[in-house]
């Protein structure tokens, strides 16, 4: 089994900023993607940003220029650096694990993390 433990969610006010971390344990031999999904109040989840086992990355287009999607593959963690946060970002955030393999030889699964709240408000 894999676990995925958030941390870095709070208060901040408009315009400061946050880092999310997530750190994925467990049985792991290799990880495709990891990313950052949000789901507001009311509203559906949604993607903020992905990074690949390579460094592609991938931002929906409401946080481009101002968020940053990093990763460490050696710690299978990923980071999700946020500047001139706006109250629109207001939000549970998840973190996602995807194309998770245990063994060299096994199938994929992905997994989700418990979430992290991060409120945007002065």
């Amino acid at each position: 089994q894999v676990q995925l433990v958030e941390s870095g969610g709070g208060l901040v006010q408009p315009g400061g900023s946050l880092r999310l971390s997530c750190a994925a344990s467990g049985s792991i031999f290799s990880i495709n993607a990891m990313g950052w999904y949000r789901q507001a109040a009311g509203k559906e989840r949604e993607l903020v940003a992905t990074i690949t086992s390579g460094g592609s990355t991938n931002y929906a287009d409401s946080v481009k220029g101002r968020f940053t999607i990093s990763r460490d593959n050696a710690k299978n963690t990923v980071y999700l650096q946020m500047n001139s946060l706006k109250p629109e970002d207001t939000a549970v955030y998840y973190c996602n694990a995807d194309r998770v393999k245990y063994t060299r030889f096994s199938g994929y699964v992905e997994f989700w993390g418990q979430g992290t709240l991060v409120t945007v408000s002065s």
